[in-house]
């Protein structure tokens, strides 16, 4: 299994979102620049997240998204799941798809093990603990651009001039 852009992007999107009051209406123009995420990527990850019911949209001019839900009330693996479907570590432990070693297979097991153990990680790890533990990277990247902008340039020195040595 490995995480997806688009689970990356609808995570980093939605603590954008929870940064702010529950309800504000939030352009997908601000959130891109904040995470540093592609804007048409994005919305669609956001539509996603609508269907789900963990996101809001607003059309219109005063548009965007919001949160439908306090942050403390989304899992990580809410928002995975509704972006990717289903977390399988392989085919095997897909309902689906099933498995012609399923019953009696040792790495079956195991497998189903692990994936139980990474949905219970992810099932109480909550939007609200991401948020906490984040930092925008668009932010970042602005802060540091300013502060390069603001710095005195470096003026390189000038070669010291070398002394000829007394005649003896």
């Amino acid at each position: 299994m490995q995480i997806t852009r688009a689970a990356e992007y609808g995570v980093l999107g939605l603590t954008a979102l929870a940064r702010r009051p529950l309800g504000e209406v939030v352009m997908i123009e601000t959130l891109c620049a904040e995470e540093d995420i592609p804007n048409s990527f994005l919305g669609k990850i956001l539509q996603s997240l609508a269907k789900a019911g963990i996101v809001k949209s607003a059309r219109g001019s005063g548009g965007g998204f919001s949160l439908a839900r306090t942050p403390t009330e989304v899992t990580a693996l809410e928002i995975i799941e509704a972006i990717e479907g289903p977390i399988a570590f392989q085919r095997c432990l897909d309902e689906d798809l099933g498995c012609e070693h399923s019953g009696g297979c040792a790495l079956c097991a195991l497998l189903s093990e692990a994936q139980e153990q990474v949905r219970e990680v992810f099932g109480r790890t909550t939007l609200s603990d991401l948020t906490g533990r984040h930092i925008p990277n668009g932010l970042v990247r602005q802060a540091r651009n300013r502060s390069s902008e603001t710095a005195a340039p470096v003026m390189p020195l000038d070669p010291v001039p070398v002394q000829p040595a007394p005649a003896s």
